[in-house]
């Protein structure tokens, strides 16, 4: 039996116009009925998570938030942090001050949405979009950003990131890890920190074991959860590489591909 499950949000939970189907709604409480801890397991931050647990009834009750791509646990019951790993600040100072030189569009976050220099730039509007939350333009986002974060992001086109993470590796490698959500979005986050690491916290602090866990997820940065699932669950949208690290295939975001997997693998049993 599984008792825990670990949801991806976009291209997983929601569907490519960012609503999730009412069929998913439905799954989640079925297994929610049945004792099972949900997580709601994404890169976003809180901010833009929070909306979607309310909107899955789960605020005020027990269950989790993975924000940052695991660099904050929150607890759905008070939205208190459970456990959280943040990148220093000569590190995000490091990567601002490359993104800046090169022309890319950095960004980070403050109590009420995305905080950068380039709010006209197309991947800090997506990310903005991917949230629902509001861009706010600053002068100089390093003084905007005065504190270690659980993450921060440079966004632009791939060829650029893939430089631009081959570049700032050497520089602050040692303390952060450079990973991508998706080509253009390039997450800087403390070093080792990742949606399975966060898991395997969470795990603990609830007295799980990993084969109690199931994780349905489209990503890149998801097939690291699928290495430590009892059930990888991908959706029909993912690519080809991140099939391959699953156990089972679902069908897509737009399809109730969720819903289906709890369906046949928890509500079924």
């Amino acid at each position: 039996m599984y008792t825990v499950l670990a949801l991806d949000l976009d291209g997983t939970l929601t569907n490519s116009t960012k609503q999730i189907p009412q069929r998913n709604k439905d799954a989640v409480r079925l297994a929610r009925e049945r004792g099972v801890h949900i997580v709601l397991a994404s890169g976003r931050p809180v901010l833009g998570i929070e909306h979607v647990a309310h909107e899955l009834g789960l605020i005020g009750t027990e269950a989790t938030i993975l924000a940052y791509n695991g660099g904050q646990l929150v607890s759905t019951a008070d939205l208190s942090v459970l456990w959280e790993r943040s990148v220093d600040l000569p590190t995000i100072h490091t990567c601002f001050a490359y993104a800046k030189e090169k022309g890319l569009a950095a960004l980070s976050y403050d109590e009420v949405g995305v905080i950068t220099e380039m709010p006209d730039d197309v991947h800090v509007k997506l990310e903005a979009y991917n949230n629902a939350i509001p861009i706010r333009r600053v002068d100089d986002l390093i003084a905007e950003t005065p504190k270690p974060m659980p993450k921060v992001m440079i966004v632009g086109e791939p060829s650029l990131l893939k430089l631009a993470r081959q570049d700032l590796l050497p520089l602050v490698g040692d303390r952060a890890d450079l990973g991508f959500s998706d080509p253009f979005f390039m997450e800087i986050t403390a070093r080792g920190v990742q949606k399975a690491s966060s898991l395997q916290v969470l795990l603990g602090l609830l007295n799980r074991k990993e084969e109690e866990l199931m994780v349905i997820g489209d990503g890149l940065n998801d097939v690291p959860m699928f290495s430590i699932a009892g059930l990888a669950v991908a959706m029909e949208n993912a690519s080809d590489e991140v099939k391959s690290h699953a156990h089972v295939l679902t069908t897509s975001n737009d399809e109730d591909g969720v819903a289906r997997a709890i369906e046949t693998h928890i509500l079924a049993k």
